[in-house]
């Protein structure tokens, strides 16, 4: 059976640099190939003329650069782009870039589905199947920027990535990880640390593993201020309730005192919204650096809630302002190509197993744990 080829896609500098020395290639080589990859977008290594003849046979031989394939683009009213991007084994992941002034915003997704069943979420009502790897992370940033350069004349569209689209970035450290580091590398994307922010459900032992790796920014889908309700909606605080959780995020901000946490809200009409829940997570953000940000839910089709009034989702803000706390209500972008938070789904098949669920996270889906085709 013949090797298949590199995606190169999947290499970060370090490992790019080593397999390029065990062809007997120089190091710096790869910083080559990478301007051409990332800067250039160029994937015919015939196009990268100052490689010598030899390396670029070498490349079109054992190697490729092969980005996700663009299935359907659609753009909003207010200019939000969509894209269903085709990945390996025939699954689709979904990636949003949000124009805002001067700062463009790309969200993208991690997995192919998602495990953790939150229960106002649309991804999470078709599963999960697997985890994305590093080149299918990184490549929905260079489909993007090739897309937006097209449509702008501009390659500097995307200001800031944010882990936020199709599934758990935390269940798929490694790959994120690598991916993280080719979005900051200035030989390819240059964005910097703090313009990439992770947003996790929750997994406490992850974020202490982040914060060894990464001073990225951080964000946590609190989504209720207490235990017994968080516990109904993101089914993982049965597994590590949010006194564990705000004691990572803490120490994932210890040494940098100025850093905050964004801490994501869903206004719930009749669930999470009145002025006790008001109170109550008064008393919670009091214990962490952080910015609140209240997300108004966004509907999608099987859904069991509704979205908060308006008059309810500026009264409990109003009361958060008035204890001194940063808040931010998001402005709802894209909900009409359904791209909004929360209304992602993709195209793959369910194959999580979901009666083997300890805590929301399934059993086919540890820590770390990068699933490949079957």
């Amino acid at each position: 059976m013949s090797e298949q080829p590199l995606n190169l896609l999947d290499f970060g500098q370090p490992r790019l640099e080593a397999l390029l020395e065990t062809w007997g290639e120089k190091r710096f080589r790869a910083r080559q190939l990478m301007q051409w990859i990332y800067q250039r977008g160029v994937t015919d290594f015939e196009r990268m003329t100052d490689l010598s003849k030899g390396l670029r046979a070498e490349l079109a031989r054992r190697a490729v650069v092969r980005p996700p394939a663009v299935k359907l683009e659609r753009q909003a009213v207010d200019g939000t782009r969509k894209w269903l991007l085709t990945m390996n084994c025939g699954n689709a992941v979904e990636t949003v870039f949000i124009p805002d002034g001067q700062r463009g915003t790309l969200c993208v997704s991690s997995q192919v589905g998602c495990a953790l069943n939150c229960s106002f979420c649309a991804t999470a009502t078709q599963g999960f199947n697997r985890n994305l790897t590093t080149g299918e992370i990184i490549g929905q940033v260079w489909v993007a920027q090739r897309r937006l350069a097209e449509a702008y004349g501009d390659q500097r569209a995307i200001t800031n990535v944010v882990l936020m689209g199709m599934g758990e970035p935390l269940l798929n450290f490694d790959n994120v990880m690598a991916a993280v580091s080719l979005m900051n590398n200035d030989l390819a994307y240059g964005i910097g640390k703090r313009r990439v922010t992770l947003s996790t459900a929750g997994l406490a032992p992850g974020i202490e593993r982040l914060r060894e790796h990464t001073q990225i920014s951080l964000a946590i889908s609190l989504h209720a201020p207490n235990n017994a309700l968080r516990d109904t909606l993101v089914p993982l605080n049965r597994k590590y309730p949010i006194e564990q959780l705000i004691a990572a995020c803490r120490r994932y901000v210890g040494d940098t005192p100025q850093r905050r946490i964004t801490v994501e809200y869903i206004m719930l009409d009749g669930v999470n919204d009145s002025l006790a829940h008001a109170r109550e997570l008064t008393q919670l953000c009091r214990q962490l650096p952080c910015k609140i940000n209240l997300i108004p839910f966004n509907p999608f089709q099987g859904a069991r809630y509704r979205r908060s009034p308006d008059a309810v989702i500026d009264r409990f803000h109003a009361y958060l302002l008035g204890q001194g706390l940063t808040v931010t209500t998001r402005k709802t972008r894209g909900d009409d190509i359904d791209a909004a938070c929360g209304q992602l789904r993709g195209q793959f098949d369910d194959r999580t197993r979901r009666r083997s669920r300890l805590g929301g996270v399934a059993d086919s889906a540890p820590l770390g744990d990068a699933m490949t085709c079957a």
